[in-house]
């Protein structure tokens, strides 16, 4: 399965913890991120991770694009409820996600509840639906 992860700056360090403690879950799929979150996922973890562009830069975009032509089969967008300023990513990304059926997380609760899911399988229907092949490079 093809994972986008995205977190706002404050959440980050969140994503990071919660990478390294679903290393073992997410070592089986093709990772992808923007920028700033994956490299530093990449780092702590040493998972690799296909780099988009950064936020400010179109990664949002890239990613959205992605979740469009149903090459993105999860994200995971760690959401910073206290910061007005990229509302309209989080609104960009969920619409995409609603409209393809992509589980969609913005919060670590629900990516765990994702994750387990992923881990025993409940998500192996978007390969039905997509025929999931990894993100070229």
């Amino acid at each position: 399965m093809n994972i986008a992860l995205m977190s706002h700056d404050h959440k980050k360090e969140l994503m990071v913890q919660f990478c390294i403690a679903y290393c073992g879950i997410l070592s089986k799929h093709t990772l992808c991120a923007t920028n700033t979150t994956g490299r530093l996922v990449s780092e702590a973890t040493g998972l690799p991770v296909h780099l988009f562009l950064s936020h400010a830069h179109g990664g949002s975009q890239q990613i959205g694009a992605r979740i469009a032509y149903n090459e993105i089969d999860m994200v995971i967008f760690f959401n910073d409820p206290t910061s007005d300023e990229l509302d309209e990513d989080v609104k960009y990304i969920s619409r995409l996600c609603d409209q393809y059926s992509v589980p969609f997380a913005t919060n670590v609760a629900t990516a765990e509840i994702l994750i387990h899911g992923l881990a025993r399988g409940d998500l192996d229907w978007r390969e039905m639906v997509t025929g999931s092949k990894p993100l070229a490079t």
